[in-house]
């Protein structure tokens, strides 16, 4: 029996130990328990996804459920916004105020139509960016806080490299395609669950539609969430979608089990990310329990 504590314990300190960052802050540490679970009590054949690169994991342990091409470099589309929503947060406060570049007013599509030189907070432009996954709010962002985009863009793979993304390249804080921005379901796991303690990130992740305001409410915005299993039958908690030519369809979901705790599915180039994040949680609530 003392040897299999032993055991345990050296399991655990293996996997929560974190690698000590050059440069910049160490980012804090991801997991919140330490546990075994869950644990793995189906024999259920794989399910049949239809997207190139996936990943579910439990929320809080960081523990894979299932896996399929972790580590292959694809385009992310807009999860890209998840770091440039880390970057902002970690380097801003929420009621700062944005006065909007008008370069951020040219982006499209998928928008609010900000205008050039709205006064909005950042709070609301965060909201917008992971809510309706808005252009326009993250080069709002992006040229608030480095006027050259490529400072800011600098500070995206930064981060990246100080959290461990070793597959994880950014060119825009859009997600726009291009040959040079990419990521993987493993990288992006980590981005997510840091993203994810962010509270105004939680908050806005489960939000399906809101007016957001300028700082004088001369400008509205309604934005609507492009999050479509927000209203699906799982007790889904966010987190963000993307779609381009290139990475097809994307999807990070949250979805809370039958035993209370939440899993995160990742998904890149899918046909149809909906269909698989839900076949991909009843696998694993059918196959994991918590205890």
């Amino acid at each position: 029996m003392l040897d299999v504590l032993i055991s345990l314990l050296a399991v655990q300190n293996l996997i929560f130990s974190e690698p000590a960052s050059e440069g910049l802050s160490s980012p804090p540490p991801l997991p919140e328990k330490i546990s075994a679970y869950p644990e793995k009590t189906g024999i259920s054949l794989s399910p049949i996804l239809g997207a190139k690169s996936v990943l579910s994991l439990d929320l809080d342990t960081g523990k894979f459920l299932f896996d399929r091409n972790i580590n292959e470099r694809l385009p992310m589309a807009s999860l890209a916004k998840l770091m440039t929503a880390l970057v902002i947060l970690e380097n801003h406060s929420l009621d700062e105020i944005v006065t909007v570049d008008p370069r951020a007013t040219q982006i499209e599509p998928a928008k609010i139509f900000l205008l050039a030189n709205e006064k909005i907070t950042v709070r609301e432009l965060i909201k917008s960016l992971i809510i309706k996954s808005a252009n326009d709010s993250a080069l709002a962002l992006a040229y608030y806080d480095s006027p050259d985009l490529e400072n800011f863009i600098a500070k995206m793979n930064n981060r990246a490299h100080q959290l461990g993304m070793n597959d994880t390249h950014f060119r825009n804080p859009v997600g726009f395609d291009d040959p040079d921005q990419y990521s993987s379901v493993s990288d992006l796991s980590i981005l997510a669950r840091t993203a994810y303690k962010q509270p105004i990130i939680r908050q806005a992740a489960t939000i399906t539609k809101t007016t957001l305001s300028s700082v004088n409410q001369q400008q509205t915005h309604e934005v609507e969430a492009t999050n479509l299993l927000l209203n699906s039958y799982l007790k889904v908690f966010g987190l963000k979608t993307g779609t381009t030519d290139l990475a097809g369809q994307c999807l990070i979901t949250i979805v809370e089990s039958p035993d209370g705790p939440k899993i995160m599915n990742i998904m890149l180039n899918s046909p149809s990310r909906y269909d698989d994040s839900k076949i991909l949680s009843q696998w694993v609530f059918d196959n994991y329990k918590w205890l």
